[in-house]
């Protein structure tokens, strides 16, 4: 991706999606709202790797 502002929204969203993923799921099993450390960890990498796998290839 050429676009460093799509780049950006896409590595946002990956952690995002995460920890709502994440909060959601941790809902239904009686337990008190919030998001555990396991889960912004988790995020934190997906986060990463969205960065990592949308840089920009070797110039022509």
């Amino acid at each position: 991706m050429k676009d460093r502002g799509l780049r950006t929204f896409v590595t946002v969203l990956a952690g995002l999606a995460v920890i709502y993923f994440g909060f959601s799921g941790s809902r239904g099993s009686g337990e008190e709202g919030g998001v555990s450390g396991g889960v912004v960890l988790l995020a934190l990498l997906a986060s990463l790797l969205a960065w990592n796998l949308t840089k920009p290839g070797p110039a022509k």
